[in-house]
């Protein structure tokens, strides 16, 4: 929670804005949620177990945001983040992975985030003993004389710490990096079974691998390549060794439980009693049932211990364009509280997310042709008959808001971006609105050819 601690919900919302246009009312209601966050961890110890999250129903159409803004949160709070899809899970008993595994997975994306921190912290002191150990095969270092050692001796030490000081230096700058060298690495015996299914060891929280690993002595293997490579692979064992992994696991595991984020897509495929079409009498509501006590708040075993879901944040969303939020379960409507209708996108929706955001489409695009050494540029009409067309066809056949704008792009392009390695010239090359009309009108005014084109 460090990079958003001094966050408010404002300059949340304002981080947000830099990547996902409109839906202000969603945007506000995780701002709040992630300040609260914060909030809790300030209070007493008496009270502060007692604060449970607020979680957030997120309602509209695929491709307006939702998804991203649970993204863009954990990225601003740096906080573990999974998305998993509802209609994915089982009830317990049946083939298929049970909703336990989210917090599993959840919990191993927090140990990768920890461990690469303290690699970091330990890079300099890891880097500082491969360097040695590569200096120790280019030039074996003497054993310093004792008292009464003849000079020549002391000169001959003296003398070989000067040149491994000196050869570490070229080593530094990179002139050594195409020299090969032979060195010992250590060889990870692959041990384990995979087991599949809702009852494999994995969803038991067993790490077969692990445990038969740390049973069986570290083998070693000889290795023979770039200096350059060999730094880079001795540098990631040596940091593996200095890493308190004990420490890596409590820290991780604390961050799941503390500022943890879970968002549940495709809820509304699970809403209602009916059968779904996962196999013979696996119902909908059979996964509510499941999904409830970790909502709710329980403690779920995994590889790295018990790990308690109380005050892990849920976002939960769908289209509900067949079953209604109020078709959920009581128990699990009421473990979400904060409901917020996303709006589809208009045309001008379209005009800023093609434009505004740091990552916007047109950027992408000019970025990816950049490469050929060719300029493209869209002026104002292109960029307003793309979001014309984008609006048209998502009110027309199948509203998949944002993501219209790709297979449009794509369409539009594809001469483009398959002619320029070998055909186009480096030159400047400037979208029109005509130019857009001219290759998109006939698919788009043809219902048929847009279902499976556009």
């Amino acid at each position: 929670m460090n990079n958003a601690k001094n966050l408010t919900p404002s300059q949340i919302v304002n981080e947000l804005d830099k990547y996902i246009i409109g839906q202000n009312d969603a945007k506000r209601a995780v701002a709040i949620a992630l300040r609260n966050r914060w909030r809790r961890q300030q209070v007493t110890e008496d009270i502060k177990d007692e604060i449970m999250p607020n979680n957030i129903i997120l309602i509209g159409p695929t491709g307006v945001g939702k998804t991203e803004i649970a993204r863009r949160l954990a990225k601003l709070s740096g906080a573990p983040f999974i998305k998993v899809e509802a209609s994915k899970f089982t009830e317990v008993g049946y083939v298929g992975r049970d909703v336990e595994s989210m917090i599993r997975d959840l919990t191993e994306l927090a140990i990768n985030m920890v461990r690469a921190e303290k690699t970091v912290e330990v890079e300099e002191k890891a880097t500082r003993v491969a360097e040695d150990k590569i200096l120790d095969i280019l030039i074996p270092p003497v054993k310093k004389p004792g008292a009464g050692a003849s000079e020549e001796k002391e000169n001959e030490a003296l003398q070989n710490e000067k040149t491994r000081e000196w050869m570490r230096k070229k080593l530094q700058d990179g002139e050594l990096d195409d020299k090969m060298i032979e060195f010992d690495a250590t060889a990870n015996p692959q041990v384990g079974m995979q087991v599949l299914g809702p009852m494999g060891m994995d969803d038991m929280g067993i790490n077969i691998q692990e445990i038969v690993g740390n049973m069986m002595p570290k083998k070693k293997k000889k290795r023979k390549t770039s200096i350059k490579e060999a730094k880079k692979i001795i540098t990631q064992e040596e940091a593996q060794k200095l890493i308190d992994m004990e420490e890596v696991q409590s820290e991780a595991k604390k961050r799941v439980q503390e500022s943890g984020i879970v968002f549940i897509d495709e809820i509304d495929k699970v809403a209602g009693g009916s059968k779904a079409q996962g196999g013979p009498d696996v119902s909908r509501e059979g996964v509510q049932r499941d999904l409830l006590p970790i909502v709710e708040g329980s403690t779920v075993n995994t590889k790295y211990g018990p790990v308690k879901t109380d005050h892990i944040l849920f976002i939960a969303s769908g289209a509900f364009h067949i079953a209604k939020p109020s078709d959920l379960i009581p128990e699990l409507q009421g473990r979400f509280p904060i409901r917020v209708e996303l709006q589809s996108l208009s045309e001008e929706d379209f005009i800023k997310i093609l434009t505004i955001p740091e990552n916007a489409l047109l950027k992408q695009y000019t970025a990816l042709l950049k490469t050929e050494t060719v300029d493209i540029e869209f002026d104002d009409s292109a960029i307003r008959e793309i979001a014309k067309d984008a609006a048209y066809i998502n009110g027309e056949v199948e509203n998949i808001g944002a993501r219209r704008l790709h297979t449009i792009l794509t369409t539009l392009l594809e001469e483009i971006l398959f002619d320029v390695p070998d055909k186009i010239p480096s030159e400047k090359i400037s979208i029109t609105g005509e130019m857009v009309s001219e290759k998109l009108d006939k698919i788009v005014k043809n219902r048929d050819l847009t279902k499976y084109i556009l």
